[in-house]
């Protein structure tokens, strides 16, 4: 019984990584990657009004979060300034047939 079951667990994810080449070569996107958007677009931004300049503080335009299966927006707000740093907001880029977001940060 513990063969089968040993086989069986070296079977399923021999399988499963089998699966996106099968779909590449019938024409169809490979399936999302688990807990992610895939080849899902985000929507276009939202338009917020930018407050006023604060001093000592960045404003970190708003973004798409992909929450529990679907994109949320996260609005705006200000961050504390770094002396000596840029700061970079959140985005989505497309890498291959996926998209992915990468976070805000600081810069030199």
């Amino acid at each position: 019984m513990l063969r089968g079951l040993f086989a069986a667990a070296l079977a399923a994810p021999i399988a499963a990584a089998g699966l996106p080449v099968e779909a590449e070569a019938q024409g169809r996107p490979p399936p999302p990657p688990p807990g992610g958007p895939g080849n899902r677009r985000p929507p276009p931004p939202r338009y917020e009004r930018r407050p006023a300049p604060r001093r000592g503080y960045v404003w970190m335009d708003g973004h798409w979060a992909w929450r529990r299966g679907r994109y949320v927006w996260v609005p705006g707000g200000w961050v504390a300034a770094r002396p000596g740093y840029r700061y970079r907001g959140p985005r989505w880029v497309l890498r291959g047939n996926n998209w992915v977001f990468i976070s805000g940060g600081w810069y030199r």
